[in-house]
């Protein structure tokens, strides 16, 4: 019954794929393997079996979830069947809400990813570069 609810204890990357935190198993152990996720406070590795109870920190981007294992599952299944494997603390609920807010308050001060020049912006440059 490896793949119901409640089992003893199960495998990180697996877990983590199955609450659909990571769409694939093979990025969720590039995750942990990059030190992205953290189990009680320590880096761990891949293969670490977790049990109910656990907390985990997981940055993803630009957020970091602090939450508790709830249940386990083997199997990915729905969204709402995936939520019902973890809860996210209060605390870290607050500060993704805080951060998200300061990150719009900055709106252009952040980098944002540089995008090749439309063709729009390419004849620009070219009649640019010719009338020097």
């Amino acid at each position: 019954m490896s793949g119901n609810f409640n089992s003893d204890k199960l495998r990180l990357d697996k877990w983590l794929w199955a609450a659909r935190f990571f769409k694939t198993r093979s990025l969720a152990k590039a995750a942990i393997e990059g030190g992205k996720v953290h189990l009680d406070g320590q880096r761990v590795k891949v293969s670490k079996e977790i049990s109910v109870g656990d907390t985990l920190h997981i940055r993803q981007g630009w957020d970091e979830k602090v939450i508790e294992v709830k249940a386990l599952s083997g199997q990915r299944r729905g969204a709402e069947q995936a939520q019902l494997l973890y809860e996210e603390t209060e605390a870290s609920i607050k500060k993704r809400e805080a951060e998200a807010v300061a990150r719009k308050a900055a709106g252009g001060m952040i980098d944002k990813p540089v995008n090749r020049p439309t063709k729009k912006q390419r004849r620009q440059i070219h009649r640019f570069k010719q009338e020097q």
